[in-house]
């Protein structure tokens, strides 16, 4: 009797196993708490697995006939500038995982026992580690708040929660509870989720965030090539699109606890994969460079609705990029291409613009009219700090990026611009090692070993001897043998070859208010003459007229020299 009752156990257990359910028996999860269980932290005398959670008898006033006292605990709750919830106390069905994982309940403390259930290795309380949560759940994915249509209306990529669909489920009180993402009873899907998380289809059951659908984040075949630091500790998932939200979140123990970011410090997010390892460009190493985005110069400071134009001066990846919609979509100038996808601008009327169209509109967060703006470069005599102002189609003058340029006479200009091209920022300030510099290193500004960010060499200083390196910069556009052939100015050879002046002691490569052609001198180069006069008229190719003092010689009225 004794062998058939055993062999009938056998035969149910292979039936189990065959069919695939003993994944969602909790008999064989870590839940099992008993001598029997399979995880390390277990009693030592074996017990009804399901009395270490529920008791038919003797249960306290939580429900489901609850089997432990439930402590009164004032927890730190998940906080974050962009949260539109509000984040009560836990409550419900939380508050019951919260009695083991909170780490304060003694795991053999049950109502239904007369004494503490003994576990093995000394535990008493759920051991230190990641599924031991503390009081602290500032670092975890808020729980026990009204998931509503009002919340997801007012929040915009939230879904509604009439359109969850199963097994994500709120509470009978519509809250949304540990239990919308954890089935206590069921491990087939790890971490006790209710439904698989790669490709982050539970992430996405609730959040919608705008541009996801095709952003790189999303889609990206690309795998780690074991380089470190793993930029997936957390998860087996083995391709960035994989992984999804968990490139950069963790929804428990978040390192970064607003936003719930795997790292405090902001880049660190994104420099495991962008260092070589995952993407296919090392972006990391462009920020060790002299000159350069300094991205580590601040923590904690940006906010995803902040207000450009008054938010305290700092530059993080995620003012330029936004990781929820960053593609790779290619466009033409002066459009913003699909990497800098759903981000805040600054338009050339000074509005906020979101998301931005144009790429300029992203460099004038910072560099037009926010307070922080950095003295220049170069001292000029019309000084204008606002490269909004700066680029104003208004101006005299100004390269074209936010519109088409005024002069109608360039012979100098390479093929393919002409004098109704538009440019980028990034056609001059670019990464040093990019495509566009003849490297093999990723495309933006990120850094450059020439100031300030530029793509290729520019020397301002004066007596520079003239070269095709000492002016890269310049002749990626312009053609050198035009300038020192004279055809656009009949006396160009003379003052930069001859003379040894820099292109910057003339002109201002942005914008000029009041002057053509660029003309805004250089304050320590150029000054005014004796007769303390310092003007520039344009009467056209041969017919400049300059009234100034440069190299200790006074320039009257007349044609310029």
């Amino acid at each position: 009797m004794r062998i058939r009752t055993t062999g009938m156990v056998i035969l149910f257990m292979f039936l189990l196993v065959h069919r695939g359910v003993e994944a969602r028996s909790i008999v064989l999860t870590k839940h099992n708490l008993s001598a029997s269980g399979p995880g390390t932290v277990k009693a030592t005398v074996e017990k009804p697995v399901c009395e270490f959670c529920h008791t038919p008898h003797h249960a306290g006033q939580a429900q489901p006939l609850w089997n432990k006292d439930i402590p009164e605990i004032l927890y730190t709750t998940y906080q974050s500038s962009s949260l539109k919830a509000v984040i009560g106390q836990p409550n419900g069905a939380s508050k019951l995982c919260l009695s083991c994982h909170d780490g304060t309940v003694a795991l053999g403390l049950l109502r239904s026992e007369t004494q503490i259930i003994a576990f093995t290795g000394g535990v008493v309380t759920m051991p230190v580690g990641r599924t031991n949560l503390g009081i602290d759940l500032s670092d975890d994915h808020p729980v026990s708040f009204t998931y509503d249509s009002a919340l997801a209306s007012q929040n915009g990529q939230l879904e509604y929660p009439t359109n969850l669909r199963n097994p994500v489920k709120l509470d009978r009180f519509g809250q949304l509870q540990c239990t919308a993402c954890h089935n206590p009873h069921d491990d087939q899907y790890g971490k006790f989720l209710v439904m698989e998380n790669s490709y982050s289809a539970l992430c996405t059951t609730c959040h919608k965030k705008t541009g996801w659908p095709i952003t790189s984040h999303r889609s990206s075949t690309k795998i780690w090539n074991g380089g470190s630091p793993d930029p997936w500790p957390h998860t087996s998932y083995t391709t960035v699109s994989a992984n999804g939200c968990e490139n950069c979140h963790r929804p428990h123990t978040a390192g970064g606890r607003e936003r719930l970011l795997n790292y405090n410090v902001e880049e660190e997010n994104c420099y495991p994969c962008h260092n070589g390892n995952v993407a296919s460009k090392n972006v990391k190493n462009e920020f060790m460079k002299p000159y350069r985005h300094p991205i580590e110069s601040s923590l904690g400071v940006h906010r995803p609705t902040e207000n450009p134009l008054w938010a305290t001066r700092h530059v993080e990846c995620g003012d330029c990029h936004n990781p929820h919609a960053s593609n790779s979509t290619s466009v033409s100038p002066p459009m913003a291409s699909g990497r800098l996808a759903q981000v805040v601008g600054i338009s050339s009327s000074g509005t906020v613009v979101a998301p931005l169209t144009y790429e300029y509109e992203l460099c004038f967060r910072c560099h037009a009219d926010n307070p922080g703006t950095q003295p220049p470069v170069v001292s000029r005599y019309i000084f204008e700090p606002n490269f909004r102002q700066k680029f104003n189609p208004s101006n005299a003058s100004y390269h074209p990026v936010a519109a088409v340029g005024k002069n109608p006479d360039s012979p100098s200009l390479l093929i393919p611009y002409t004098t109704s091209s538009i440019i980028y920022c990034t056609d001059c300030h670019n990464n040093d090692s990019g495509p566009n510099a003849g490297g093999v290193g990723p495309n933006g500004p990120h850094g450059s070993i020439w100031r300030p960010i530029l793509e290729r060499q520019f020397i301002y200083a004066d007596n520079t001897a003239e070269s095709a390196q000492a002016y890269a910069l310049c002749y990626k556009c312009h053609d050198r043998n035009s300038i020192l052939s004279d055809r656009s100015f009949v006396k160009h050879k003379k003052h930069i070859v001859d003379e040894r002046s820099p292109c910057t002691a003339c002109h201002d490569p942005h914008g000029v208010a009041t002057n053509p052609h660029l003309i805004n001198f250089d304050r320590t180069i150029v000054f005014p003459n004796d007769q303390g006069m310092l003007r520039y008229e344009d009467r056209g190719r041969s017919g400049n007229t300059c009234s100034l003092k440069c190299h200790n010689r006074n320039h009257q009225p007349g044609p310029s020299s």
